[in-house]
């Protein structure tokens, strides 16, 4: 039976154990208590066990997982996947861009992820393992979407002009991660969906699906946004995968942002 352990085991780790199904075991790890492995203290008899591991936790200064794993024994090791983020790419000015479009981070958070990966690579290579990096969207789902952000109150139709954003909705993301771990794909791919949109449009059909007002517009530049919810209008892309369809078969479920909000509102009301 294969074996994946999913270091920082939450959100997306769980929408993926969901859709690799009961021909695999998943050890989930985590910092917090009740984690099927308590990370880190038994990442060595976690690891020992593992086909496939795959790495949710977000880097700080350094990625923090692998000064744990770098030397463990892992006499089983398939594949490595590691949860990289779409700032790795930066600003675009708003041009479509694929896999094949060079690395060229503007953010603090882009250089991180671009050096994870980088360290990531030469983990894998050490161990002889292929390494999938999956630079991923912005995540939404049930609970984390444009509808809670309205309900509790924060959401914000925040305007700049022609900018847009991909997502993705956290079924899908599940969906891709499992299948890429089946194939052992190495490389990178984009996880996002097929309709980059201004967030303003998002929260503005989610109030139509909710029957409310929708919060008032306000120019970026005079919006009362936190560091990092401004860092993320710094960039601007189209985003789009090459490899999802021709080398994984998998088509997204929730392709633009009304589907994944009409389905996650059908499931809430």
């Amino acid at each position: 039976m294969n074996t994946l352990l999913s270091i920082g085991h939450g959100y997306s780790g769980h929408a993926t154990e969901a859709a690799l199904g009961p021909d695999w075991r998943v050890l989930g790890t985590s910092r917090k208590a009740g984690a099927a492995v308590l990370w880190p203290d038994q990442a060595a008899q976690a690891l020992a066990q593992a086909t496939h591991v795959i790495s949710w936790v977000s880097p700080g200064d350094s990625d923090p997982v692998l000064p744990v794993l770098r030397d463990l024994p892992a006499p089983r090791l398939e594949w490595i996947g590691y949860a990289s983020a779409t700032s790795l790419y930066g600003d675009a000015d708003g041009a479509w861009i694929d896999e094949s479009a060079p690395e060229q981070p503007t953010t603090e958070r882009g250089f991180a992820r671009q050096q994870a990966e980088r360290d990531w690579q030469a983990f894998a290579d050490a161990r002889g393992v292929p390494l999938a990096l999956l630079r991923i969207a912005g995540i939404y789902g049930p609970g984390r979407s444009a509808l809670d952000a309205l309900r509790a109150g924060r959401a914000h139709r925040v305007v700049k002009a022609g900018q847009v954003f991909n997502r993705i909705h956290v079924t899908d993301l599940g969906r891709i991660a499992a299948a890429t771990a089946q194939a052992r794909l190495a490389g990178p791919l984009i996880l996002s969906d097929n309709e980059p949109a201004p967030m303003a449009d998002v929260t503005t059909f989610a109030a139509g699906l909710l029957g409310i007002t929708p919060p008032p517009l306000v120019d970026f530049e005079s919006a009362d946004l936190s560091p990092m919810a401004r860092s993320f209008y710094a960039e601007n892309k189209r985003l789009r995968s090459n490899r999802l369809g021709p080398e994984l078969g998998v088509s997204l479920l929730y392709p633009d942002y009304r589907t994944g909000l009409s389905a996650i509102h059908a499931q809430t009301a």
